[in-house]
């Protein structure tokens, strides 16, 4: 069935999908880290949003991939799969089981530290084959309780991975990785909100389209783009941590 929401609150939740839609093909990667905190603020249930997410991921990272097989790196997907796939898994029986607000403040305290790394210009570096497994391990659990691990695991792909073929190894990884969250979903009955995927899907294909547009541009100007968007979402984790608390204080 369809959520029942207010007129304001579809407004702002086609807002969100139309930008959630542009980060995941503008940079590639992003699109629930930087959208899931703005979904909260319309209701506050990530059980209630990430099954959206992941169906429209899987269907746009498919679209996507449907001629581009070819520029998949599967040599490393293979590798890296190892130490990504089952801290992924025991992420996504954390989020069916954690109580909801360590959820929410897990989700609001790791895009608060995205935030403030992409506002300082501090992007997350490996220089060691052991620090590329933890950000692996660490960006694999992150992704299964929240699909927010992707920053992690793209410093770790950024080293092995071609410049050329990262956005299409990329979009592989990410469609397991929704794939194992949704199959496991429908295991444990969570109810995947079908409906209501399907009704903003056309509204997150507007951000999609406008993404592969400014794909190029955004790539040019990568740094600028990270530090306007790091501002906002230290702004929006601060006032996300501080209405949980002030909640439950």
């Amino acid at each position: 069935m369809l959520l029942d929401f207010s007129s304001y609150q579809m407004l702002s939740i086609a807002l969100v999908f139309v930008w959630t839609g542009f980060v995941r093909t503008g940079l590639g990667f992003g699109g629930a880290a930087l959208g899931l905190p703005l979904m909260l603020f319309v209701q506050n249930n990530p059980l209630l949003w990430l099954p959206i997410i992941g169906a429209h991921l899987l269907f746009f990272s498919g679209l996507t991939l449907l001629n581009r097989l070819h520029n998949v790196d599967w040599q490393y997907l293979r590798k890296s799969s190892i130490y990504i796939i089952p801290p992924a898994v025991i992420g996504v029986f954390g989020l069916v089981s954690l109580p909801l607000l360590w959820l929410n403040s897990f989700i609001y305290s790791v895009t608060l530290f995205y935030g403030f790394i992409w506002l300082l210009n501090r992007g997350i570096q490996s220089h060691h084959a052991w620090v590329d497994r933890i950000l692996l391990i660490l960006g694999g659990y992150i992704a299964g309780i929240s699909l927010s691990g992707a920053p992690l695991m793209v410093a770790v792909y950024m080293r092995h991975v071609s410049h050329s073929k990262l956005r299409d190894t990329l979009f592989v990884l990410w469609f397991i990785l929704v794939s194992i969250k949704m199959t496991t979903f429908i295991a444990l009955s969570v109810d995947l909100h079908f409906l209501t995927a399907l009704t903003l899907l056309p509204i997150a294909a507007i951000g999609h389209i406008l993404g592969l547009k400014a794909h190029t541009a955004i790539m040019r100007n990568d740094l600028l783009f990270k530090r306007w968007i790091g501002g906002g979402l230290i702004i929006v984790s601060a006032l996300g941590l501080w209405d949980l608390y002030t909640k439950h204080a």
